[in-house]
């Protein structure tokens, strides 16, 4: 299988200001920031399948259907797609995600000799077991960081949600035009490499819920952002506005 490349060389710079971002942000949402579950690998890429483009309520009570409808995998793997499609009937696009779960259930099963469970996966590198989830069916850098990350194997990946692409974007950790897929690489580089799955979680989270709660897509509120000082976009806004940056949490 082929590898992507090695991660693209940062400035000392914006390695800096990533850091201090991540100080910053750490300081207000409370890091080490607890993980919110612990589920097993293969769970995890599921549960990350049906989160695409559904709020978390919608597709953690469709998880919960489908496990309740259908409590092992090979179940779910061989029982009829409107089986599936009605469970997660929750999130967006049941009709595009029941099928898809499937694919890539019979895929798992065939690369692993029947085996349907992704437990081998922590005995890999991170980037070969990244690159041998996004060989599978609809699998991107998002939902492999996901599956790696979040499940109990805790392994050190990043995943970006829009949040977290739409802050570091307004902070210029990334060009506007990227897309969220390749920010994962761009994003990842600038932080230490050896920094472990706790440290990573936390940048992905802080990132996240300064996007919930102050970095709103519309009308986010600026004059309260712990970052405004590094946030050319924030300043501009305000200028735009007339208003002078209020006092900043966290200035250095």
């Amino acid at each position: 299988m082929p590898s992507l490349p090695l991660l693209p060389e940062v400035s000392s710079e914006l390695s800096a200001k990533a850091l201090r971002v991540h100080e910053r942000l750490c300081a207000v949402y409370g890091c080490p920031i607890p993980y919110f579950r612990t589920q097993d690998p293969l769970g995890e890429l599921v549960s990350a399948l049906l989160s695409h483009r559904t709020r978390n309520a919608s597709s953690g009570a469709a998880f919960r259907r489908l496990r309740e409808c259908l409590p092992t995998w090979e179940a779910v793997r061989d029982a009829p797609c409107t089986e599936i499609q009605e469970a997660i009937s929750a999130v967006t696009w049941p009709e595009q995600k029941a099928p898809r779960i499937q694919q890539v259930l019979r895929r798992i099963t065939e690369l692993r000799g029947g085996d349907l469970s992704l437990d081998f996966l922590g005995a890999l590198p991170v980037r070969e077991a990244r690159d041998w989830l996004e060989a599978l069916p609809g699998v991107g850098p998002k939902t492999s960081a996901a599956t790696l990350l979040f499940s109990r194997l805790r392994m050190p990946a990043l995943p970006v949600d829009s949040h977290h692409h739409r802050v570091a974007a307004r902070l210029g950790l990334i060009p506007e035009s990227t897309a969220v897929g390749p920010s994962h690489r761009l994003l990842e580089a600038q932080l230490p490499a050896d920094w472990d799955a706790q440290r990573l979680y936390d940048n992905h989270e802080a990132l996240m819920l300064h996007g919930q709660r102050c970095c709103f897509f519309q009308n986010p509120a600026c004059q309260r952002c712990a970052v405004l000082d590094l946030c050319p976009t924030g300043r501009a806004r305000l200028a735009s506005l007339g208003d002078r940056p209020g006092p900043l949490q966290g200035m250095e």
